[in-house]
């Protein structure tokens, strides 16, 4: 039976949400409540329900928080490890800097996932991930039909090969499998996002994917955030 229990995860919750204002003057985005709980909170059951068992979250704006809320992450079934980029390095690193300074805690194969986005039907499914393990490619992503906010897109999609040439129907879920390799090369502690690293493995025949089912939810003010608040 294929297992997650050796395989880390990390989930990004180091952003200010600007757009999320004035809600994250005062709490962290990943920490506004999503029907009923603390958003993050959904990815964390969720990876400890598919077999996971060690997850980093890195952060920076209001970090003192994220332990204070989520504690040692015993209580989802977890053990939580903290990545402090701004007691650390002053402010967010963006997400490969994420991924570098937190590569100690990692493993060489390991899931990423945005702390502010809303996926309940979701599977971090084990099976998929010894797939990707096995494999050659730097990276496996999530995709879905391009969104409002980012109509020009970021890659299309030939069977499981993720592609930049071409239109560009699709956008990055912010969720993946990632193989330390891909961002072995950003030095920890310096700013750097996770977008050109997949180009560049898209470029080279090196990223693979499949496109999203079932609810996503980017959750980025405090309009979508109400009307995600509204759906039971």
């Amino acid at each position: 039976m294929t297992s997650n229990e050796n395989l880390k995860a990390i989930v990004f919750a180091a952003g200010r949400g600007e757009r999320m204002r004035p809600l994250t003057d005062a709490t962290p985005k990943p920490l506004l409540p999503v029907r009923g709980r603390p958003m993050i909170e959904w990815h964390l059951d969720a990876l400890a329900r598919d077999g996971v068992r060690d997850v980093v979250i890195n952060t920076a704006w209001l970090e003192d928080q994220f332990p204070a809320t989520l504690g040692d992450g015993s209580r989802f079934g977890l053990r939580i490890h903290y990545s402090p980029e701004g007691r650390d390095h002053g402010g967010a690193l963006e997400t490969a800097g994420g991924i570098a300074k937190a590569l100690p805690w990692l493993g060489e194969c390991f899931w990423v996932v945005s702390g502010d986005i809303v996926v309940p039907g979701f599977s971090f499914d084990a099976a998929l991930a010894a797939r990707f393990a096995a494999s050659g490619d730097d990276a496996w992503i999530w995709l879905l039909p391009n969104p409002h906010f980012n109509t020009a897109g970021d890659f299309g999609l030939v069977g499981d090969r993720v592609r930049r040439d071409g239109e560009r129907p699709l956008t990055y879920a912010n969720i993946a499998l990632v193989r330390r390799r891909l961002v072995e090369g950003v030095a920890p502690g310096t700013k750097a996002k996770m977008n050109q690293f997949l180009f560049a493995a898209a470029a080279a025949g090196r990223l693979g994917g499949v496109m999203l089912e079932g609810e996503w939810h980017n959750v980025g003010t405090p309009e979508q955030l109400a009307a995600l608040n509204a759906v039971a």
